[in-house]
């Protein structure tokens, strides 16, 4: 049998719902984020959400995620825990200028959305090609014979 109260679980539990609400930000989705070659890679934490009610969005140099958890409990479901946050998730990463945010790829696989983001061209590492001129010497003595 489930227990039905649990007085720190349930403080915890509201304590979390305040500061939420005190900092006007929507429940929280965990990410993974790390450079993969000439790409950088994000994962978030989704379960239990449709592929269809998460969003993905870039302006200028923020891409913004949302997603949207909801369950319907009909009116003859008594509810005996409920822990699992529901309603609108969402989270902002700021991307640098030397990220291509106009070749963003987003996957959505078993609750886990991957954000691909491309290294820019212009930022990439690149070889400059060195020349070489003429010793000074050799240039002076050009210059004074055929005056």
């Amino acid at each position: 049998m489930l227990m039905r109260f649990d007085p720190f679980r349930d403080v915890d539990r509201l304590t979390e719902q305040a500061m939420g609400a005190l900092r006007g930000r929507d429940s929280f989705m965990p990410l993974e984020a790390y450079r993969q070659g000439d790409r950088f890679v994000a994962h978030l934490d989704l379960p239990g959400v449709s592929p269809d009610d998460v969003d993905v969005t870039v302006e200028k140099n923020v891409l913004s995620v949302t997603a949207q958890r909801s369950w319907d409990r009909g009116s003859d479901s008594e509810v005996i825990i409920d822990e699992r946050p529901q309603g609108k998730f969402s989270r902002q990463l700021f991307l640098n200028d030397g990220l291509d945010a106009e070749s963003i790829s987003a996957s959505y696989d078993r609750g886990v959305l991957t954000l691909t983001i491309p290294v820019a061209e212009r930022a990439k590492p690149r070889r400059v090609a060195v020349s070489t001129s003429p010793p000074a010497a050799e240039a002076i003595t050009t210059a004074a014979t055929t005056a």
